[in-house]
């Protein structure tokens, strides 16, 4: 590779290197692998690093073999190490999300090797306290460039960590069509089913993610209580699965556990049900939209720039069963493949990675110059 000077030069693409906290299929994960592709296959110089294993990631998910871990732990001195030794053949370290934030801070403090930092959740959750605010917002201002998913979030980043307005971009949430392809009939849709051991007649229902507090699963479980003749496919694990089991509810809850793949869980699905307390822009609803299955959702965070409410699923109050089940009842005795194909039609002209990375490359070239 040529050196950082010459790769800065005119006409010449700057080197990337995409940083993750770990090789799981989270949403900050997938945004970084499915842009880290899409800029290879344009021929731009991209590598990505995660700065710990897990124990819960996947090792039949698509290009998680393909992630070099950099460390025993998110900032043990090894790890940064090995961040600081391969930001050297790059020209700019994109950070993902969550600890990659003051792993940059740190590694990259005194190198000529800039960073930009994605913004994917909502700061006013994940900083509540004034310490977090503090220590988080000193940290955004170590650096070049930090994005945000929504121009609403991009406002709260500038009032809530008084950065520069120059600093702040939004670019939205991404992610390539042609991984989540709609179900082409009836027969496709059944046969998904049937591969992931699920049942081809009922009603059924997708839920995405971690089984953490904040996902609220127990609230999709609460409104399947209120609607007897749909079933749950959830798809994911976490600390509190073991308990949730337990719900009445889960006698029509199929627990999938990670899977490698969700796409073959919307092809299955009638419609997916998002139920957290505090989300950015959840990459499983441009996921779900792509594959052309309206969702049903809490109205939190910037949810609300992917599911228009009434045309491509319907948004609730957070923390309210009954409105999710009565909200998920009528989005499923409706018009679904009306408002799976506006879903589908709203997330290829916002949401779609081609679109998008455009809006990256640019990023890229006005940073690392």
């Amino acid at each position: 590779m040529p050196d950082a000077a010459s790769a800065k030069t005119a006409g010449t693409r700057p080197r990337i290197l995409h940083l993750i906290t770990d090789p799981r299929r989270r949403g900050a994960q997938n945004l970084a692998r499915d842009l880290h592709r899409e800029l290879r296959r344009r021929g731009q110089a991209s590598a990505l690093r995660a700065l710990a294993p897990h124990p819960d990631a996947h090792p039949d998910a698509p290009d998680t073999l393909a992630t070099t871990v950099l460390g025993p732990g998110r900032l043990h001195p090894a790890t940064l190490l090995a961040l600081r030794s391969a930001a050297r053949t790059a020209d700019l370290v994109l950070a993902h999300g969550s600890s990659t934030l003051p792993a940059c801070a740190l590694a990259l403090a005194g190198t000529r090797t800039p960073f930009a930092y994605v913004s994917i959740g909502d700061p006013r959750h994940w900083t509540a306290s004034p310490v977090r605010r503090l220590r988080t917002g000193t940290l955004l201002h170590r650096a070049a460039a930090v994005t945000a998913l929504a121009d609403e979030a991009r406002a709260v980043l500038l009032e809530r960590f008084r950065l520069p307005a120059a600093k702040v971009r939004t670019i939205p949430n991404a992610r390539a069509a042609d991984r989540y392809p709609p179900a082409a009939d009836e027969d496709e849709r059944r046969a998904a089913r049937q591969a992931l051991g699920l049942p081809v007649d009922a009603l059924l229902v997708a839920w995405v993610g971690a089984i953490a507090p904040e996902k609220r699963l127990d609230l999709a479980l609460d409104a399947l209580d209120r609607l007897p003749d749909v079933r749950l496919a959830v798809a994911g694990d976490g600390p509190l699965r073991a308990a949730l089991e337990q719900h009445p509810a889960a006698a029509r809850t199929h627990f999938l556990g990670t899977l490698a793949d969700p796409a073959p869980l919307y092809r299955a699905a009638d419609a997916l049900l998002l139920t957290s307390d505090s989300e950015g822009v959840p990459g499983v609803l441009i996921e779900a939209a792509l594959a052309g299955v309206p969702a049903v959702a809490t109205d939190v965070g910037w949810v609300s720039t992917v599911v228009r409410d009434g045309a491509t699923g319907a948004l609730v109050a957070p923390g309210d069963p009954l409105a999710l089940a009565e909200a998920l009842a009528k989005v499923l005795a409706g018009d679904r493949a009306g408002y799976g194909a506006a879903a589908r039609e709203h997330a290829l002209a916002h949401f779609e990675l081609g679109v998008v990375a455009d809006a990256w490359q640019r990023l890229f070239a006005e940073v690392a110059r």
